[in-house]
């Protein structure tokens, strides 16, 4: 019963950093499933594109619906993550777990960084 509910917080978090910050919430949700989850690093990772997947698609709807972004603005980019997207999940059993991590973290550093700037 206590996994249910730290999934469920853990999804909750997950999703309320997507919507309130426009994306962001697998860097919630790794992070939480990597502590508490009982997953194999691949299946965390793979269990958060899953988790994360429909929360965008929610916080998207959420957007379109207030007015607060406008679909003509995001097709530029959507061909480009579509794509990124089908080379990344290609290559994804192809890298280590250790790697990954590395990379995430790197991501999240320079993402952080040059947020702040």
């Amino acid at each position: 019963m206590r996994e249910n509910w730290t999934a469920r917080i853990a999804g909750g978090a997950a999703g309320f950093a997507n919507g309130l910050f426009g994306g962001g919430g697998g860097m919630v949700f790794l992070p939480v499933v990597s502590r508490w989850g009982n997953l194999s690093a691949r299946k965390r990772y793979a269990t958060c594109v899953g988790v994360i997947f429909p929360v965008c698609l929610v916080s998207a709807a959420v957007y379109l619906w207030h007015d607060g972004a406008a679909l003509s603005d995001a097709w530029p980019y959507l061909a480009g993550g579509l794509i990124g997207g089908w080379f990344g999940g290609k290559l994804y059993n192809r890298v280590s777990t250790k790697f990954l991590k590395w990379l995430f973290a790197a991501f999240l550093v320079y993402g952080g960084v040059n947020y702040l700037l």
